[in-house]
This record gives structure tokens, sequence and C-alpha cells, in this order.
């Protein structure tokens, strides 16, 4: 079956209605659900139903499009208070973290092609470049799996694995792409490399604050009638600050990211609608990213380096992503227990985005570039299969998880940011229905005022001669406990 005009809605909608089921059904033993969209993408693609899809340029944009939006959403989820005491650490990962893992693994595969019973011949440039476009944590499976767990972790470990995967994937792009320029001209200069590499770097974080500062500038000034407008104002935001960027030869992704963590550190209009937004958008993205991703597999193809591909993946886990973690870690010594060392290494995942970078030798016809096209794709299956099903099985054995602390209130009110109170919730007690059965015979913490009261599934409004039932459940407001110092 060939996509056509005609068909792509009908085709589209079944899949994405089977890839939300199927991920559901998944979430209860444990199997990531972005593993499962892959699946659904392969099962209905040329080696399964029949569906064809080989535009690699095609799969490369939807990618870079998609990625734009999760990286940014990834931003706005990611508090700078959380990560400031973990900055450091996060940045070497993303950055010599990257380097090292690619290094340590491209000799690795080098050495492994170099062997008589192996049916891949990559001389050590490719071999480079191949490692180069697996060599960072995919953060659109660090964050659906950290976020999907029903647990927290000690040491300020989450931020970092989130500040990680969010922002190491402009390392692996500036390899991969340097690489290939490599493997195409025959060689260019260190200068060349260190050159571009800072480029991309410098223009990416300075083009991603400022065109942050300004969306926060816009979007708090611009006076918009329909407030459904905002999430639609702030998503040209992202791709403008994409495009802006790399037209300016910065890295657009690095530019998202940080432009995702201004936003969602300052006050903002409409921030619970845009938040909505962006976080559905971010997950219909992911879906369709692993979807076209699958389809373009040709499953028949993996078996041919599945061997190879499994010793990478197995060298990759075990111990390249270790080595590197360790290493980057020594300067901050005691700072990072052993354990945390071990469970950053252990969560090095892969997902979309390697096999993403995979695309761009493809598209650019270098040598082998399908065996690196089928290898990571291979790799990724691996990584998800035995690291994405065992984050929270590791976090316990490591004795770093805790109990995911209590967000939000049963009644499902929030209040807008600029409203500087807090809600929360409380259960009557026969303690508090001692001295009296009515609100003003109870004792309530000191400010909080009662909102809304739940009995079952009814809501009563209180006032003076409301009689209180044990169970009930009552809505509280409050000033925010930084004003209560004010």
């Amino acid at each position: 079956m060939i996509f056509t005009a005609e068909n792509i809605l009908l085709v589209g909608s079944i899949l994405l209605f089977i890839s939300i089921i199927a991920g559901k059904t998944g979430y209860r033993f444990g199997v990531p659900a972005l593993l499962l969209f892959l699946v659904v993408g392969m099962i209905f693609g040329s080696d399964g139903l029949g569906l064809q899809f080989h535009n690699t340029k095609e799969a490369q944009f939807i990618g870079m499009v998609a990625l734009s939006v999760i990286l940014f959403s990834g931003g706005m989820d990611t508090k700078f208070s959380e990560i400031k005491p973990i900055l450091a650490p996060g940045i070497v990962l993303s950055t010599f973290g990257v380097l090292l893992t690619a290094v340590f693994t491209g000799l690795f595969i080098w050495w492994l092609s170099d062997m008589s019973w192996t049916n891949i011949y990559l001389p050590i440039t490719t071999s480079l470049l191949l490692a180069s476009t697996m060599s960072s944590t995919d953060s659109a499976s660090v964050f659906a799996i950290l976020r999907s767990q029903k647990m927290n972790l000690k040491h300020n470990l989450r931020p970092m694995l989130e500040l990680e995967s969010g922002s190491n994937d402009p390392m692996a792009y500036m390899l991969t792409i340097v690489l290939i320029q490599f493997v195409q001209s025959d060689g260019i200069g260190i200068a060349n490399i260190l050159g571009s590499f800072t480029i991309q770097f410098i223009v990416g974080a300075a083009a991603g604050y400022l065109l942050g500062k300004l969306a926060i500038l816009v979007l708090n000034k611009l006076d918009i009638d329909n407030q459904a407008l905002y999430p639609i104002l702030l998503l040209s935001f992202v791709f403008f600050t994409f495009a802006f960027t790399d037209l300016l030869r910065g890295n657009g992704y690095l530019a998202v990211y940080i432009a995702g963590i201004m936003i969602g550190n300052n006050k903002i209009m409409y921030r619970k609608e845009i938040y909505t937004f962006m976080d559905g958008l971010s997950w219909l993205f992911q879906i369709i990213m692993f979807l076209c991703l699958g389809l373009l597999v040709n499953p028949h193809e993996l078996l041919q380096t599945s061997l190879v591909a499994m010793l990478i993946g197995v060298f990759m886990i075990v111990i390249g992503r270790p080595l590197s973690v360790f290493i980057c870690l020594l300067p901050f010594g005691k700072k990072i227990t052993k354990r945390s060392r071990l469970f950053i290494s252990w969560v090095g995942l892969r997902g979309a985005v390697p096999i993403i970078f995979a695309t761009y030798p493809v598209v650019a016809q270098v040598p082998g570039a399908h065996v690196i096209f089928n290898i990571v794709f291979f790799i990724t299956i691996v990584s998800l299969v035995i690291q994405g099903t065992t984050v929270s099985r590791a976090a316990r054995l490591l004795k770093l998880s805790t109990p995911l602390e209590k967000t939000g209130n049963e009644f499902g009110v929030e209040l807008p940011e600029e409203i500087d109170s807090d809600l929360n919730d409380m259960a009557v007690t026969t303690e508090m229905l001692e001295e009296g059965d009515t609100l003003k015979d109870i004792t309530l913490p000191n400010g909080a005022l009662v909102m809304i009261v739940k009995r079952g599934t009814e809501f009563l409004i209180p006032n003076g001669s409301l009689k209180l039932h044990l169970g009930d459940k009552l809505l509280l407001i409050s000033e925010k406990k930084n004003n209560e110092t004010k």
C-alpha cells in the first residue's frame, strides 16, 4: 500500500489510535510506550502490512520538527532551581560525555569490523560516524520514562538526567555533521572543527536566551482576545528559534531547549493552557516520529546486522556509557555517589534521536550509510527493551528511589499563576470533629480558608452552618509559603 492524499488521514488516524492503545497496555507491563510506537510502525511497514514509506528526507524533516517541540517542552518543564545544584556535572555529561561515548564506541566498532567473522567493514572515520549518531541519550525517551514512573529519585538525579538528555543532542548532532563533512572531503582541519563547534554552541545558546526573553515579553505584553491563540503564538516562536538559529549557523536544538528553560522559569500569561497544549503536542510528535521511523525501516535488513549491532549495543550499555560517565564525573568527587553514577550510566537510553541522526549519512550518501542506519535502529530497540524496562527496578536496586511527592489536589482545581496562592486538600478526621462539626468549630492551618467541601461525589459550598462529616475533603487556599514571611 502506498500513501496517497486520499488514504493518509485514514491510515494516520488508525496508526495513532493503535499506538495510544498499545502504549497504555504496555505501561501496565513496564514496557516503554515509545518502543511500542516504534513496533506499531514496523508492523504496518513494508515487511508487515505493506505500507510503503521510504523517503529518508521526509522522515528527517518530521524528526527535526518533532525534536524542536520535544526539546522545547522538556526545557519548559526543567526548573532552574532544580538543575542549579547539578548544572556543572550535567553540562560535562552532555558535552564531554557524548564525545567520550562516541570515541570509545567508535574504536570498538572499528576493531569489531576488522574481524573475519563480521559482515561489516567500516574504516575508522565511518566507525566514529556511526558511534556519533547514537552518542547522546534520547530526550524523548528519558523524559517519557522518568515522568511515567511513579517514583522520585534521590540526590537530584532526575533533574540531572533530564538536563543531560535535553542538552546533549546538540553535541551528537555536531559530531555527526562534522564527521560526514570529514568523510566526504577526505579530512578537514582541527581548527575548522573547533571553530564550527564553538560557533554552534555560542550562537545556539545566545539565540535561545535572547529569543526566549523576546517570547516572554511578547506573551505578556501582547493582548489577544482569544486566549487559545497564545499557545499557537508560542509554537511559532519555537519553529522560528530553531530556523533562525540554524540560519546564523548556530545549533537550533540547543537554542530551543534553552528558550524552553527561559519561558518555563518566568511568569507568562495563560501558563496552564500553554503547558497543556505543549504537552499534548509533544506526545503527538513523539508518536508521529516513532511511527514514521518504524515505517521507514525494513525489518528483514535488521537481521543481517543483528549480531554485530547486538555486540555494539551491549558494549555501549556495559562499557562505553559507564566508562564515559565515570570519567566525566571524576572531578566532582564524593558529591555524586557511586550508586548515582551507576544509575546515570544505566539510564543512557537511545531512542528516536539516534535514528534521526542516522538518516543524515543516508541523505548525504555516505558510503555504508544504510548499514549505519540499520545498526542504529537495532541498537535503539535493544536499549529501549533492556534499559527502558528496568529504570525503576535499577533505582530500587541501587536504593535511589523515594515515594513520589503528592502534587496538586484531589479536586482538580488550579489557580492562575498571577494569583500568588497555594491550594491544598485535607480530610476531616475524628480529632477535628471533637470540638464541633461545623467549619467555625474546627482548627485549620494559619491563614487558610476552605473553598469547597467534597463529600463522596458531591461538591458543597462551605458556610457557617454546613455540618462536616468524617472523611469529607476540604479544599484550602492560603498564601504561598515564600510570602508568609514578607
